[in-house]
């Protein structure tokens, strides 16, 4: 608890000091005290977006993690929010090689029986972990990424401090519902964790080096499971250079066209064909070797797409590239985006100006995918359109794509490289094979449906028959149903009341030619004032109900 503690006031002070000092204090009154001493307020920046991205910085690894995981929603948060997010970087301060090495002897506890060499300076680092270059006894030079001791308790409970902070803000600013801060930090919390496990990452790269195993030029590091561990991951050793490099991949005699082609093919095959692909190609995640080979780094963020999925991502691109407008809003519609009724004009309107600004038409080499997708989220958020995480970690890889095949190549044409795959595609065995799978199970369906048909009627009859057939009725408007009746049924009983009154008090003076008493005949005479009256009020009701209906 001291821990939770300390962090919580660790927080606050970041947060104050770079100026949402007023913003705490209303979401948490009387918390702010707990200030922790000595702290100055951070120099005054040019933006407030800009102050977010270095509190994120300064409040650690979980913090940055969850800037990095944000800056995928470009359909919740404004552009200029989004550019600041952009540029964290998952780098930290390395440790020293002695506060490392207790992780590293807890899986492996005799290090010289599987190691002839350790490299005490590591070649990366980051939030979570550092790699490290060491040889194996046989003379394998490999890299150990070793994760940070004590990372999983400071992720935790960084975790629970922005869950009860989401929630928080939630009770306390009912216009960020709409943003649904609780359900992005479950999102988060789910991703981050899948990160600490290091074996994942081990397997998500296999699993890419069995579906690239017969394509060339395209390389994923070996993974060697004997020496690793969730915190430890033991993998190939690959010499090369930052795919944004371009000055050395030509000094080392590759050509840039190609490799950029080779990259933006390896990514249409991950998603389109393998459903699998690697989601976070920022240029310190891809290597040009010394042979020139693509080589893919970091496996921690994995995109998946079911068969559906992708076939309704090739609809999107499809209608993207064909300016098609309705067959844009039925795709987002099935990736589960609603789109409200009295929007949907408005949306086409917005979507036909943004294909005609941005989209491909008949030169479809011109088509411009960056700046399309940043105005389809533009138009998405403009809607509060909810839209899955993994369609924008799928748009958002492949704009990162697109973006690192324009630095190699500045001619690269997204349009005149997709084109040409989606209609390859379209008529390749790989969509036949779905479509006819889906078919299959369609017509299964349909076969069954046809042999329940005569069991189902048979017993709906029999149900009749006996008169167990029961019915519910659920509708919100029942009580709205039973006060119409309530008000009917006292207009009758008054229109009753009223005729008998009549009839009465006529009965009354003309029953017998004997004369009545004064009394009586006043009687009557108040029995016909008071039907006059409630007739005049039954008609002032009638009149002034209907007006209303008609406003």
């Amino acid at each position: 608890m001291v821990t939770r503690i300390r962090r919580y006031a660790q927080i606050i002070d970041i947060l104050w000091k770079y100026g949402f000092g007023i913003v705490l204090e209303k979401a948490f009154p009387g918390k702010t005290r707990f200030r922790l001493p000595g702290s100055e307020q951070a120099p005054d920046t040019s933006t407030v977006y800009e102050r977010v991205r270095l509190a994120l910085e300064e409040l650690g690894p979980t913090f940055v993690k969850f800037g990095q995981i944000m800056s995928t929603r470009t359909e919740i948060f404004p552009p200029e929010l989004i550019v600041q997010l952009t540029k964290l970087q998952d780098h930290a301060k390395p440790l020293p090689f002695s506060e490392v090495i207790g992780v590293i002897q807890q899986i492996c506890p005799e290090l010289g029986d599987w190691f002839s060499e350790i490299d005490e300076t590591p070649v990366a680092s980051a939030s979570i972990g550092q790699v490290h270059r060491a040889v194996l006894k046989d003379g394998t030079v490999v890299a150990l990424k070793v994760q940070r001791p004590g990372i999983p308790e400071l992720i935790e409970t960084d975790l629970a401090i922005l869950q009860s902070m989401a929630e928080r803000i939630e009770a306390v600013f009912p216009e960020s519902r709409m943003y649904n801060p609780t359900g992005l930090v479950q999102d988060f919390a789910t991703q981050i964790r899948k990160e600490l496990d290091f074996t994942r990452d081990g397997r998500n790269a296999e699993r890419m080096a069995r579906n690239f195993r017969d394509v060339p030029g395209i390389h994923f590091p070996k993974i060697y499971w004997e020496y690793s561990s969730p915190r430890l991951l033991v993998m190939e050793f690959v010499k090369g250079v930052r795919i944004d490099n371009v000055e050395a991949i030509t000094a080392q005699g590759c050509d840039t066209h190609d490799i950029a082609v080779r990259g933006f093919n390896a990514y249409l095959k991950m998603i389109f064909e393998d459903g699998f692909f690697h989601g976070d190609p920022h240029p310190g995640n891809l290597l040009i070797s010394e042979m020139g080979d693509l080589v893919f780094l970091d496996f921690g963020i994995v995109g998946v797409l079911r068969p559906e999925k992708k076939q309704l991502f090739i609809n999107l691109l499809f209608a993207l590239t064909t300016d098609d407008v309705d067959m844009i809003i039925k795709t987002l519609e099935g990736f589960g985006i609603f789109v409200a009724e009295e929007n949907r004009e408005a949306l086409r309107d917005d979507l036909y100006i943004m294909l005609h600004d941005f989209g491909g038409g008949d030169e479809i080499v011109q088509f411009n995918f960056g700046l399309m997708i940043n105005e389809l989220t533009e138009v998405m958020r403009r809607y509060n359109l909810k839209v899955p995480m993994s369609l924008m970690l799928l748009l958002k890889t492949l704009v990162m794509v697109f973006d690192v095949a324009v630095r190699l190549d500045p001619k690269f044409s997204f349009g005149g490289e997709i084109t040409p795959y989606l209609r390859k595609l379209a008529d390749s065995n790989v969509l036949s094979a779905g479509y006819m799978k889906r078919a299959s199970n369609s017509l299964l369906e349909a076969v069954d449906a046809a042999f329940d048909l005569p069991r189902n009627v048979n017993l709906m009859l029999k149900r009749l028959s006996t008169g167990t057939v029961r019915i519910e009725v659920v509708d919100t408007d029942l009580k709205k149903l039973q006060m119409a009746l309530d008000r009917s049924s006292d207009k009758i009983m008054i229109g009753l009341v009223v005729a008998a009154l009549v009839v009465g008090s006529s009965l009354v003076l003309q029953a017998s030619p004997i004369s009545m008493p004064k009394e009586v005949v006043w009687v009557a005479v108040l029995g016909y004032t008071a039907a006059v009256l409630c007739g005049f009020y039954a008609i002032y009701h009638v009149i002034f109900l209907k007006l209303r209906l008609e406003r």
